[in-house]
């Protein structure tokens, strides 16, 4: 039954006080009703209140409680019914032949009144359902067919619902099957154009995009793959060979090889033959894959270095390739314009479960950029120094990163050094050891570990100085130790400490502050050591810091008043007022008078 055939029943209602109107309301599909809240209906339709108590919301889940009091219904007969018949999909039945725990539609079970047996309804295994309730006061005698309650809500408020039986509001419903007879109605009504390939309508982009995978294309089988650089996967570094290579994203990756039978693998395994990183164009652009034909797209891969094929020899592989280095150069939306690769090749002992790392590089550059250019390293701002970028240093014509002592195993100092990262103050040390030499020799070996090698003598104003332009760096102001002199001829005096003292400052706009160095010093602590030749190490310290020296403008100050200036005479008149005797200044109010006046328009201005 709809909503609109419960409103054509007759229904008897008492005297309407002031302002009473009835009130219609649904229950969530959740809140199923049960047997128990139905309660007996008289056959003429009259609720018996008095044998059914009130049912609240607190008597069921969600609304009302369950109880296992058959319903009586208003129809002919009172035969007793279920409120939860089967339904045609039950979600909840997941285990075959036997019945699933408050699955209320689950077959297996036999239940009649599955409230009985479970604490509560699985949701989805019970149709739900809608109740139209109004104010009880309203109602004096209902004669509907359908079963009815009187409920109290969470404000006290009693209210006579009637059970809506609306097929539309099961969720389930049985599915339509389609067969020879209904196919063509179905068709018409649902049925709309053929389904195509998104492959087939869709075109590949016009030009390369950072990340995008770089497309390869083989003549010899006409077969489009992509560009690949294998990294290693996994705690054992184990090669992925189908990594593919980003656009414009240069990096490194290592992985490592594992060969059972390395003897069938020299020559038979594509990952130690050279031949097979060369033996493909590259497209250069992806719309290439068009015109496959056209060899416009393609961008023959060039060898930089010999490429000789792996080969067996007694017990040993030769040629197997050990590094792979790709340099492509790129012109923006115009796409690749030149690919080229050099090789790194070894020999390996031919032994059980050989292994072997591999390196593969891939550099990308701009076309118009010389190599030459790509070699002096990447800026550290531009033009302003970029917190945690390297400081750069000048030595002769060359431009590298200042470094900082480092130390390996043991504490002994390494020939790998920190990098001086920008703005970000750092101390390192390690244990020297001292090796029979004069004590000249002793010292300018302990300078250089100190301040590295080669001896920095500039430091870099903004973080994109060229080492070609001089203008850009500034000199390093270095306080050497004095050699003191000493009747000792068995001591030394040697550095132990190097400070780097980095003053900077940041200039321009304050909305775009650009940070540069004002200058750089090296500041060495000594100390002498007695017996030099008979100590064995000494424990140097590096260390650098950043001073901000920037000078900060004034605050804004406020609007400017305006500054009131006065002829020279102007209180001439009232001097001579005022330096005559009392009796004459009995006569003297008048220009008393006008100044007070004047003043207090002068305030008046100020003011306003």
């Amino acid at each position: 039954m709809c909503i609109p055939q419960f409103l054509m029943l007759q229904v008897f209602v008492l005297m309407l006080p002031k302002g009473a109107r009835p009130q219609s309301s649904f229950f969530p599909s959740g809140a199923v009703p049960t047997p128990s809240v139905l309660g007996p209906v008289t056959p003429g339709g009259t609720p018996q209140s008095s044998s059914v108590e009130t049912a609240t919301p607190q008597d069921v889940p969600g609304i009302f409680t369950v109880d296992p009091t058959p319903l009586t219904p208003s129809t002919p007969g009172n035969k007793t019914t279920d409120l939860f018949p089967v339904l045609p999909i039950c979600i909840c039945d997941l285990t075959p032949g036997a019945c699933d725990l408050n699955c209320c539609c689950d077959r297996d079970c036999y239940l009649l009144h599955p409230r009985t047996v479970f604490s509560f309804c699985l949701p989805g295994s019970v149709r739900s359902s809608s109740w139209v309730c109004v104010d009880n006061s309203l109602i004096f005698r209902s004669n509907s067919p359908f079963p009815s309650r009187v409920f109290t809500d969470s404000n006290g408020i009693r209210q006579f619902c009637v059970l809506v039986n609306n097929s539309k509001l099961n969720y389930f419903q049985k599915l339509q099957k389609v067969n020879t007879t209904n196919f063509q109605a179905l068709a018409a009504e649902f049925g709309g154009e053929s389904f195509s390939s998104a492959l087939q309508t869709q075109l590949p982009p016009p030009f390369y995009r950072a990340g995008d995978p770089i497309l390869t294309y083989f003549p010899k089988w006409s077969v489009i793959s992509l560009l690949r650089q294998p990294a290693g996967v996994g705690a054992g570094g184990l090669c992925a060979k189908s990594n593919p290579a980003g656009f414009l994203e240069s990096k490194s990756t290592t992985c490592t090889h594992f060969f059972k039978n390395l003897a069938s693998s020299c020559t038979l395994d594509p990952a130690l033959d050279a031949a097979s990183y060369y033996n493909f164009t590259v497209l250069k652009i992806p719309r290439g894959m068009t015109d496959l034909q056209n060899i416009k797209f393609q961008v023959p891969v060039t060898l930089l270095s010999e490429a000789t094929p792996p080969l067996l020899v007694g017990n040993t592989c030769q040629n197997a390739v050990s590094q792979v280095i790709y340099d492509i150069e790129t012109n923006g939306t115009f796409g690749i314009q030149k690919v080229s690769v050099s090789f790194g090749q070894t020999s390996l002992t031919v032994k059980p479960d050989v292994s072997l790392q591999q390196e593969f590089i891939i550099h990308f550059r701009a076309s118009q950029q010389s190599i030459s250019t790509t070699l002096t390293g990447p800026r550290s701002g531009n033009p302003g120094y970029i917190v945690g970028k390297p400081l750069l240093v000048l030595s002769g014509d060359t431009s590298h990163s200042m470094t900082l002592l480092q130390s390996q195993g043991y504490g002994t100092c390494s020939v790998k050094r920190h990098e001086v990262q920008f703005g970000v103050n750092a101390i390192s040390g390690c244990k020297f050891r001292l090796m029979e030499a004069d004590c000249s020799h002793l010292q300018q070996e302990i300078y250089q570990t100190l301040h590295g090698k080669p001896t920095p003598e500039h430091v870099a104003i903004f973080g994109n100085a060229d080492p070609a332009q001089k203008g850009g760096w500034t000199r390093i102001l270095n306080s050497s130790c004095n050699v003191l002199t000493m009747n000792c001829t068995s001591c030394c005096f040697i550095p132990v400490s190097l400070e780097i003292q980095v003053l900077w400052a940041y200039v321009g706009l304050q909305s775009n502050p650009q940070a540069q160095v004002s200058g750089t010093r090296f500041l060495y602590q000594c100390k002498t050591i007695p017996d030099y030749q008979q100590v064995t190490e000494v424990h140097l310290t590096t260390l650098v810091n950043f001073v901000d020296i920037t000078q900060k403008p004034e605050p804004p100050r406020g609007q400017p008043k305006i500054d009131w200036k006065l002829p020279f005479d102007f209180f001439f008149p009232f001097k001579v007022a005022f330096s005559r005797g009392v009796d004459s200044q009995k006569g003297s109010v008048s220009p008393i008078l006008i100044l007070c006046l004047f003043l207090l328009g002068v305030f008046n201005l100020e003011t306003t």
